[in-house]
Order: structure tokens, then sequence, then C-alpha cells
């Protein structure tokens, strides 16, 4: 289990740098954040527990890596949204009347 925790420690981290990467504040904000959970959690013994915050903090970094789209200000009352490669899907189309299958 240990190296599982270290494995996803070091998984947020990188994907904290390719989500909010050139944005030193949201960079160390994400840092400071990852670091203080696992740290307040150190000395968690109860295998159930470690279970359930991990699943959090894989939920999280999915979360990360799959829904957030960094936006940089291009004046006072633009933003310019910066995708990563990964989140550019195919779009597909929506249908308002699903058809019933047979």
């Amino acid at each position: 289990p240990a190296a599982a925790v270290l494995q996803l420690f070091k998984t947020l981290h990188r994907t904290r740098q390719q989500v909010f990467k050139n944005d030193a504040r949201a960079l160390e904000a994400a840092r400071i954040k990852i670091n203080e959970e696992f740290k307040n959690n150190k000395s968690e013994t109860s295998s159930k527990k470690i279970e359930e915050l991990m699943k959090i903090g894989s939920d999280v970094e999915l979360l990360l890596r799959t829904s957030v789209i960094q936006g940089i200000h291009t004046d006072h009352n633009t933003l310019k949204l910066v995708p990563r490669k990964d989140l550019l899907v195919e779009n597909v189309p929506y249908c308002d009347a699903p058809t019933q299958k047979q």
C-alpha cells in the first residue's frame, strides 16, 4: 500500500504540472494542497480509510486531467482558453430524443 500511496502522490504532482503549466500561482496552490492532504493523513493506519483516501486522490487526479482547462486573460473582459491535447476529443452530437432500442 505504501508504494501505491507514493505512486498516487507522484501522479497527482505530474498531473498538476501539466494542468497548471505556466501558471505559477495555481501550480503552487495545487502543490501545497496535495502535500497538505498527504501530510495530514500520513499517520493513518486503517486500511479501509487509506483505501477511501486513495479513491478520493485518484478521483481528483482524473477530474484535474479530464475537466480543467486553463484560461488566460487577454484583456479586461476576454479569456483565451488553452485546452491540452488530451482534452480535445471528437465532438459527439447531442440527441434530444434518444431512439428506443428494439
